[in-house]
């Protein structure tokens, strides 16, 4: 097979280099516009595990890149005049040339031709004049080949927020370096690391409206560069910021970072002559970018390249035909989107954070450095004790005040309500209940999962009135008969267990009068025989008179008479709840749920003063929220559920989840409970797990008010990295607890911690389970060893 590659960056040279180790009978042409010596930029990061991987799939570079690292453990962080430095981390630094000519020495033994100084304008030009069989783009982030084909690869191009400048120093550090430096305009922070026995790579990084306001827009070159040597001269010990972008002028050296996704990876080109159609593959930055925060570009790049070669001998002679050749493309293409997806999704998360270093700068050191080391969410706090035990537990007592407790088992006052712990049981719909009146099950239910260790339980959103509720299952608080039933739960929750208990009111709006949860979720209630006259569906209200979807009703748009009956509506509620002996209450504003729908411009279409401006759009839940706060106990929580995002183009975004929880704040709000979606049926949520934390943390750390966590949160480990870094106060669990009402004694026990009480009944069982649990995790322990 002839092969081209255009683009002589690291995942074309290894690309080139693994193919012709397969079979020498391949003609393999890399294609490249500069020298062989030039590069542009310092050093290169690899974790071990992508070493590792490199050494599996060929010895001998590996090898050679190997004896060039430098390798080093701890991670150091500067911030506010004091250090935090932890260990375990496993990285490897190498030169950004010195990695290149290692792969072009490798790549000519072999017998792959090199061509320098060749900057390709026509691919398709070029791969008549190689013959080529198969095209590989390795052009890089400026892919000239994407640009062409960008019908067929649907490139997706973010620029970030910061901009950042990649220089160089002769100041060796001993460990990967996080510096950040205040100004009158803002945070400055450096990511420095050494690549060679006498180099280190230093990158600054600053948003942009912090940069533009130091005139950094316009400083030449040489100046800026003094900037930052005078800004960051406590770490240099004298030495100098230098660049190797001499080539580039004034502002140029700054650079916004590119965020790169295609939808498709692969381009068949049709020969003139009718011929077989040649496939132009993408490869490395061409196809995706990691930001840099992470250090998975060349990580990336470089697997692209194994994974596809692989693909090649695992199917010997599959280029034989052009149906054969297309398999194996689409199974390259198939499997590296989904691995980039996930790099992307924790780069996503690393790049936020730096962007956004001042919502944590009010943190101590030690919440702020592990707050940096978990930020791309990959990173959790048990893979943190496994890289440094000891710096860990002494991050578990300063958080605690204490002794060393895991996150999610510390207690948190409220008002002055107490929660043995930071674990919730969501609010989650049991479609169980009789005319609204809670059942034997809810009792059961609710009362299990008091039993089983979580801080808070709630139930599910109940509706202040009958046309309130989502299905005729849903339970409702608007007679004696409601309130009497939920008594009887408080009553055991307070009598049997020391978990607290929690009402969410809600109104379904839009949402109402549909199927039970285990039936057909959102859809009307089925007519009886068919006959569309005898449907049990009940008249539904909205903030105007937008359904849910086509099939579901349309609802009565509220008229100002409607909304103070509802409001008093809401207040009797309030009021019944206080009676049953609730301990926290929590007002439902998400998921397309009537007071949802006013929030979100996808579903209020008002031109009265509730709607138009987001101030006006939250004004009747912010009415119905006063009202509710005045008629519960000051002395007891309030929180409010949210949609922090509606995952809709021209819906409510995190910018607007800021404001919301601000406008929640300042009538009272304890609390904001950061869910998202479910507003609309055109919702394409981006999910992952803990993917709605980011907007918790937001949420608390520029609002500066208590989140609430929820969404995809199913381990210990997760709880305890949320909690420890201040990115909410609870973490809410749904899923796991319907599966096993115990969720947090197992956890726990998992944990080998004690800091969590159990039912003096199921004592002997506890100890049993502790011990069960332990051999568990020394067997485990022994795997990895």
């Amino acid at each position: 097979m002839n092969i081209l590659c255009i683009g002589g960056g690291p995942s074309g040279l290894y690309f080139a280099l693994l193919m012709k180790q397969q079979d020498p009978q391949h003609r393999i042409t890399v294609v490249e516009r500069n020298r062989p010596f030039d590069t542009f930029g310092w050093g290169v990061v690899l974790s071990d595990q992508t070493l590792g991987n490199l050494h599996a799939a060929d010895a001998v570079s590996a090898q050679l890149i190997g004896d060039a690292f430098n390798h080093w453990d701890d991670i150091e962080v500067f911030f506010k005049g004091r250090s935090v430095r932890s260990g375990g981390h496993g990285f490897c630094g190498i030169g950004r040339k010195r990695l290149l000519n290692i792969l072009q020495e490798r790549c000519l033994a072999l017998g792959v031709e090199l061509v320098f100084e060749t900057d390709v304008t026509d691919d398709q030009a070029l791969a008549r004049q190689y013959q080529a069989d198969l095209v590989i783009a390795s052009d890089g982030l400026n892919s000239r080949v994407r640009t062409r084909y960008a019908d067929t690869y649907q490139p997706d191009i973010d620029t970030r927020q910061c901009r950042f400048v990649w220089l160089g120093t002769k100041k060796t550090f001993d460990a990967f370096t996080f510096a950040f430096e205040q100004t009158e305009h803002g945070w400055f922070q450096a990511h420095a690391y050494k690549f060679d026995d006498s180099t280190s790579t230093f990158i600054v990084e600053t948003p942009e409206a912090v940069w533009k306001a130091h005139g950094l827009d316009t400083m030449p070159q040489e100046e800026a560069i003094a900037f930052c040597q005078r800004l960051f001269a406590k770490y240099l010990d004298g030495h100098a910021l230098v660049s190797n972008a001499t080539h580039l002028r004034g502002s140029a050296i700054w650079i916004r970072f590119p965020r790169v996704v295609c939808e498709h990876w692969v381009h068949w080109v049709q020969q003139p002559d009718g011929g077989t159609p040649v496939p132009v593959v993408l490869m490395g930055d061409a196809a995706h970018t990691a930001h840099f925060s992470i250090g998975s570009g060349t990580k990336l790049a470089l697997e692209d390249a194994i994974d596809l070669a692989h693909e090649f001998s695992t199917h010997a002679g599959a280029f034989a035909t052009h149906q054969d050749l297309a398999v194996v493309l689409q199974g390259y293409e198939a499997r590296r989107s989904v691995e980039v997806l996930k790099i992307q999704n924790a780069a996503r998360n690393s790049t936020e954070w730096f962007e956004n270093v001042d919502r944590y700068t009010g943190m101590e050191i030690e919440q702020f450095a592990y707050s940096l080391l978990t930020r791309s969410q990959r990173i959790s706090h048990e893979n943190l004790r496994l890289r440094d035990a000891k710096w860990l537990e002494g991050y578990e007592a300063w958080l605690s005040g204490n002794k060393p407790v895991p996150p999610m088992l510390l207690p948190l006052k409220v008002r002055e309500l107490e929660l043995k712990n930071r674990i919730v049981c969501s609010p989650m719909a049991m479609y169980s209940a009789v005319d609204g009146v809670p059942q034997d099950f809810h009792l059961v239910h609710l009362g299990a999962r008091a039993l089983g260790g979580a801080g808070l339980v709630f139930v599910e959103m109940t509706s202040p009135t009958p046309e309130g509720r989502i299905t005729p299952g849903c339970t409702g608080l608007w007679n004696d008969m409601q309130e009497a039933a939920f008594k009887r739960i408080v009553d055991f929750v307070h009598g049997q267990s020391s978990a607290k208990i929690g009402m969410q009111l809600g109104h379904s709006g839009p949402k109402g009068s549909t199927q039970l949860g285990w039936q057909t979720t959102d859809e009307p209630l089925p007519a009886p025989g068919g006959r569309p006259d005898a449907a049990p569906n009940w008249p539904l209200l909205g903030a105007s008179a937008v359904p849910y979807g086509a099939q579901n009703q349309t609802p009565h748009a509220m008229t100002r008479a409607d909304m103070e009956l509802l409001t008093r509506q809401f207040v009797d509620s309030t009021r019944r709840a206080v009676a049953a002996g609730f301990d926290w209450l929590e007002l439902h504003c998400a998921h397309g749920y009537l007071l949802s729908c006013f929030i979100t411009p996808l579903t209020n279409r008002r031109s009265d003063e509730y709607g138009g401006s987001l101030e006006n759009r939250c004004r009747y839940p912010l009415e119905v929220f006063r009202a509710m706060r005045e008629a519960w106990p000051a002395h007891l929580p309030m929180s409010v559920r949210i949609s922090a995002h509606d995952w809709v183009p021209g819906g409510i975004t995190g910018d607007d989840a800021v404001q919301i929880a601000r406008l929640f704040n300042a009538t009272g709000c304890d609390f904001i409970d950061v869910s998202s979606g479910q507003t609309t049926r055109a919702a394409k949520p981006v999910y992952g797990r803990m993917y709605q934390t980011p907007f918790a943390d937001r949420i608390r750390n520029e609002v500066g008010i208590q989140t609430i966590a929820v969404g995809a949160i199913t381990e210990a480990d997760h709880a305890n990295s949320i909690i420890a870094a201040g990115r909410a106060d609870l973490c809410a669990i749904a899923r796991p607890h319907l599966a096993d009402p115990a969720w947090t004694l197992h956890e726990a026990a998992r944990l080998q911690s004690r800091a969590v009480d159990w039912p003096k009944q199921y004592l002997s069982g506890r100890d049993q389970l502790y011990r069960e649990a332990l051999k568990q995790k020394q067997a485990a322990a022994l795997e990895v060893h």
